[in-house]
């Protein structure tokens, strides 16, 4: 009885290592496909200005990519913030909580 048990993890195992590069193909054929847009709408020399809220319009996912990207990035200044906090002055301190109440 154990051994059927084990085979079973075994073969979800195998099948969620099968599904993980299958993802990672997709979510890089999905970036492919936005870069090739934004870098054609670049190219395209009628434009004089670029227009990002046109981008995001044409370019399916891009907005949400972007989303995605702006979070990531946040936690990552969130925790750079954090570890930098120790090495402050307790005035330089004050002044940061002061600034944050203003908001």
């Amino acid at each position: 009885m154990p051994r059927k048990s084990s085979q079973t993890n075994e073969e979800e195992t195998n099948e969620n290592n099968v599904e993980a590069p299958n993802n990672l193909q997709s979510e890089v054929d999905n970036l492919t496909r936005m870069l090739a847009a934004v870098l054609d709408y670049l190219a395209d020399e009628e434009n004089e200005e670029i227009d990002i809220e046109y981008l995001f319009d044409q370019t399916e996912g891009l907005r949400e990519w972007r989303k995605t990207y702006q979070e990531r990035n946040r936690k990552l200044i969130e925790d750079e913030i954090k570890k930098s906090l120790g090495e402050l002055s307790f005035e330089e301190l004050q002044r940061i909580r002061e600034q944050i109440k203003e908001k």
